[in-house]
Parts: C-alpha cells; sequence; structure tokens
C-alpha cells in the first residue's frame, strides 16, 4: 500500500455492532467509510418506510450519532425517541430528520449527506441503496419468510436470505469505496439481517471480488436466537460463503477470553451463548485467524470494546 496517501477503510454492517467499530475508527488518521443497511422494516423505521417510501433510516441514524462531533446536547436530541401516547410514539428524532431531509431533497442519500455535515461527520455514510429494499429468509423447512424484523422471530435454521425487488440498485458511492479500499472490515452484528443485506447484492459482492483491500470479519461474541443459535465462528465463515462465494474474505477477528460466568447466564435468558471458536477448520478453510481480547467487561451485556478493536484493526493498514 502507498504510505503517503491516507489509508482508506470500509466498514459494511447495521445494528448494534457498526456503531461501536466506528466510534473508535473515527479518531484514526484514515479516510473512513461506512455502508449500511437498510433492510430495517421495524419499530419507528418500518413505519417511516412505509409512510414515506424511503429507505429503513434507523441503523443510518446510529451510525451518523457515532461518527458525528457535534455537541452532545444535539446528540441526544438526534437520538431522542418519544413516549407512547400520541402520533410520534416510537419515533426517534433522528429518523424523522432523516426522512424530512430525503423529502427535501428529493433524495434520501442527499438527506444523509446533508445531515452529516449539519452534524459535523467524520468519514462518508453510504446507505446501501438509495431505495427502499425488503429482506427475505428461505428457512431449512423451504419456507419462506418476509421482512426483517420477523425473520429471527421464528425460531427456524435460515438456509439463505435474499432481497426484493430485484436489481437492487446499489449506491454507485458504495460500490466505489470498496474498489478503492485499503481494508474492508465486515462488522460484528447479527448475521442475516444487519451483514448479509449488504454483501448479497451482486455489485457488492463483485466488487468485494475485485478489491484489492483485505477484508477482515470481525466475528460476533455471542450467537443470537433465531439466527444463529448454536452457530460456530467457522459456521458464521460458512453462512458468509454461502451467500458470496469463498474468495472475499481474508481474515477473521475473535475475542480469545473466556467469558464471565454471571454474563454467560444473562445472555441464557435469551437463549444466547459464547461463539465457539473452531479454529482449525477456520485454518482449514484458508482465513487467517487473529486471535485477541476485543471485549468491554464494563457493560452488563457484551459489547465489542470500541478502543481494542481500533488498535488492532489499526494495526491491519
Amino acid at each position: 500500500m502507498d504510505h503517503t496517501a491516507t489509508p482508506r477503510v470500509v466498514v459494511i454492517g447495521g445494528g448494534t455492532g457498526l456503531p461501536v467499530l466506528l466510534r473508535g475508527l473515527k479518531n484514526l488518521p484514515i479516510d473512513l467509510s461506512a455502508i449500511v443497511t437498510v433492510a430495517d422494516d421495524g419499530g419507528s423505521s418500518g413505519k417511516l418506510r412505509n409512510e414515506m417510501a424511503i429507505p429503513a433510516p434507523g441503523d443510518i441514524r446510529n451510525v451518523v450519532a457515532a461518527l458525528s462531533d457535534a455537541e452532545p446536547m444535539l446528540l441526544d436530541l438526534f437520538q431522542h425517541r418519544f413516549a407512547d401516547g400520541n402520533g410520534l410514539t416510537g419515533h426517534s428524532m433522528g429518523n424523522l430528520l432523516l426522512a424530512a431531509l430525503a423529502s427535501m431533497t428529493g433524495d434520501f442519500y442527499q438527506g444523509i449527506k446533508e445531515i452529516s455535515r449539519v452534524l459535523n461527520v467524520r468519514g462518508h455514510i453510504y446507505p446501501i441503496a438509495n431505495h427502499s429494499m425488503n429482506l427475505h429468509a428461505e428457512m431449512e423447512d423451504g419456507t419462506i419468510v418476509t421482512g426483517e424484523s420477523s425473520i429471527p422471530k421464528q425460531q427456524k435454521k435460515i438456509k439463505k436470505v435474499f432481497v426484493s425487488p430485484t436489481p437492487v440498485q446499489p449506491l454507485p458511492e458504495a460500490v466505489r469505496a470498496i474498489k478503492e479500499a485499503d481494508l474492508i472490515v465486515i462488522a460484528p452484528g447479527s448475521l442475516y439481517t444487519s451483514i448479509l443485506p449488504n454483501i448479497i447484492i451482486p455489485e457488492i459482492g463483485q466488487a468485494l471480488r475485485d478489491t484489492k483491500a483485505k477484508v477482515t470479519y470481525v466475528c460476533n461474541v455471542m450467537t443470537q436466537e433465531g439466527e444463529t443459535s448454536g452457530y460456530t465462528a467457522g459456521d458464521h465463515l460458512k453462512a458468509l460463503f454461502d451467500h458470496i462465494g469463498q474468495d472475499v474474505i481474508n481474515s477473521i477477528v475473535v475475542h480469545n477470553q473466556p467469558i464471565e460466568q454471571k454474563v454467560k447466564k444473562a445472555y441464557a435468558k435469551e437463549n444466547a451463548e459464547p461463539v465457539i471458536y473452531d479454529i482449525e477448520r477456520i485454518k482449514s478453510m484458508g482465513i487467517e485467524v487473529v486471535e485477541e481480547d476485543i471485549i468491554d467487561e464494563s457493560q452488563a451485556m457484551l459489547r465489542h470494546d470500541t478502543d481494542k478493536l481500533t488498535q488492532l484493526l489499526h494495526s491491519m493498514l
């Protein structure tokens, strides 16, 4: 890589895992881009999506908040969620702002650029597509389930996910960012409903195959009920391979410390357990394993540690 140029890092994902990575990476001397899923159909996002025919704003909103250098008060306002009992029930202020800007500019991505400017966002935020898309899952038993929020509720094993309407027109800027990157990070998060909706779009998959960038996948620490129950790290990788082929990912980042008993207990209530790292199997898949202590122990629920991950990813450049 040309060390005179600023390294280009692209992070792909959605849900809660993506902002955790971005909060740390925004402080590095890099050219940072986030490519974010818009397939969400629950809650405030889902309502706005249906009523205003825009892509789902929720995951984008959390990314804006993570990358913003605005006043804390302004960010609290942006993330404010209205309580029950009125027409605004459950809506978050940031989602409404994104919807308003999409309406004012006539274009969702244009709206994101405007809010990024106003809230002093570091880096570029690209929705995976500039139009609404639906996520569907084919289960192992052959049934098809529609809707990002419905898929995990089925308690069935997922065979594959796909999006409609096709063809999805990925945002050209997102495709270009992948092709020009030095490092691409697939963020931790819901495997089938936050990660895969981005990378199963054919042009995105192709860009991931064409890029010269190293591609690393930050593996989830815990399984997720209705999506990855019983999955090892190798199973997570296999799901990615099944959807986009084996020639995309170079390395996987796994947490290598035992998880405390009290944390395990809390997760057991959600039928979640630590992801087992089947290192030999992963190596036999031709994937480099990066083992590190990457968990923030101070949280009640396990979260990846922003600072530890930032240092680790920075060392990959």
